[in-house]
């Protein structure tokens, strides 16, 4: 299936005359569409909730924007946390999940009313030390050995730092319900970035169960259960593109199922998407500097693995087009790369692509969530700018590119002097 871009050549033209490139873009209506039908696909359970995955896209008006739909957030740290606060965002539309939490991050997620979701059993203490504890407390399940769907692995939640065993869960409600919470969420990641419709369901089927064993071992009333992320995107053209209608129905096949015959029919259904949200509505736009011809042929971008690490620490594809050849023939063979010294600072390694040229503007694809947020500073590289590509084919800078004196504003010294 052949990946196309939301941006011409003419509209990042525009774009760069005013915002010079690199910089990540973000499509509006592709993401407003999207969490459109991700409540459509669980509008059978009146009490759905997504909470956005702050860490995926953490700006401001991205978080406005999904607040400006009915989804919350789910963070994971204080500056996640004041991030939410800065728009309005409270109580709990707020999902705090978080492991090896500061005192000071528990802290603002009880002012802010958030939920919290315990990571630990030992947790339980931690969170009574600060006050009377919440009505309603989430705890975060790990299940141990692998998580499998028919003869595949998935992933290895024995491997996983997060998250308690059931019988510690069992304890921690046992602690809090003396502490006086009344009210519990389950939570449960057991993989991620998976492009099967039977992800959600079959990890929805495990908590819904443990659920009802929860309920039936302490009395406890299981308000939400928290599926949280996992849902990916299809990275590659060739890779099959997850169906959220079929999933929400999957998992209402599991809810309706499980449930309702357990006297547990006003359990809500909470997510924690965020690649699923945003990966496919963010493009990182590049224009090519150099050429090199030497044992392969290297094309060198404005834009490096500061930008977009992904590649570079995972070894991930990313697609590229090429503005303007789009339908070009794909007959030569690029190494695509950054600037920084580091030899793995490449977007793709003997991918087939149109002849490019410099001075070519370039979409790297789906990186609307981990992309601009795992930005760094190695090599003295500067972070790129983000831009909000509005309903109307207008655009808004939401974050400025950072400037040399970024860099060096946290050197605490009146010594030297710095030129712009």
């Amino acid at each position: 299936m052949k990946k196309t871009p939301f941006l011409t050549l003419e509209k990042a033209r525009q774009i760069a005359a005013q915002i010079p490139t690199p910089f990540h873009i973000y499509d509006e209506a592709g993401i407003r569409e999207n969490v459109r039908q991700l409540k459509a696909a669980f509008a059978w359970n009146p009490g759905f909730r997504e909470y956005f995955a702050v860490k995926a896209t953490p700006n401001p008006y991205i978080l406005k924007l999904f607040h400006e739909e009915g989804c919350g957030c789910d963070c994971a740290s204080y500056a996640e946390l004041l991030l939410c606060e800065a728009v309005g965002i409270t109580g709990h539309d707020i999902m705090f999940s978080s492991n090896v939490t500061p005192e000071k991050d528990l802290l603002k997620a009880r002012e802010l009313g958030a939920y919290i979701n315990l990571d630990d059993a030992t947790y339980v203490d931690f969170l009574a030390s600060m006050g009377p504890v919440p009505e309603t407390v989430c705890l975060r399940f790990n299940p141990g050995g692998s998580f499998s769907l028919g003869n595949t692995i998935m992933d290895m939640p024995r491997d996983a730092k997060y998250g308690m065993t059931e019988d510690q869960m069992a304890g921690a409600i046992a602690r809090l319900q003396k502490l006086g919470t009344r009210h519990f969420g389950i939570h449960a990641f057991l993989a991620s970035n998976t492009t099967t419709n039977e992800y959600y369901p079959e990890l929805a089927s495990k908590l819904f169960l443990l659920a009802v064993r929860l309920r039936n071992a302490t009395g406890a009333h299981i308000a939400f259960v928290n599926l949280s992320g996992g849902i990916g995107v299809d990275y590659r053209p060739e890779q099959p593109k997850c169906d959220i209608q079929a999933i929400g129905r999957g998992v209402r096949e599991r809810y309706e199922r499980i449930l309702p015959p357990n006297g547990m029919g006003d359990v809500a259904i909470f997510a924690e998407l965020g690649r699923f949200m945003m990966a496919p509505y963010g493009h990182l736009v590049s224009t090519v500097l150099h050429q090199k011809h030497i044992y392969r042929e290297y094309v060198g971008l404005d834009a490096c693995a500061a930008d977009l690490m992904r590649p570079a620490m995972y070894g991930a594809y990313h697609h590229i087009t090429v503005l303007g050849k789009e339908d070009a023939i794909l007959d030569h063979v690029y190494d695509v790369t950054g600037g920084q010294c580091e030899n793995n600072d490449k977007f793709a390694i003997e991918r087939s692509l149109p002849r490019i040229d410099v001075g070519d503007i370039l979409v790297i694809h789906d990186t609307g969530a981990h992309g601009h947020s795992m930005g760094y500073n190695y090599n003295g590289k500067l972070r790129s700018a983000e831009v909000l590509l509005k309903t109307d084919g207008s655009f808004q800078l939401i974050r400025r590119a950072e400037t040399p004196m970024d860099y060096f504003a946290t050197l605490d010294c009146t010594e030297f002097t710095f030129h712009n």
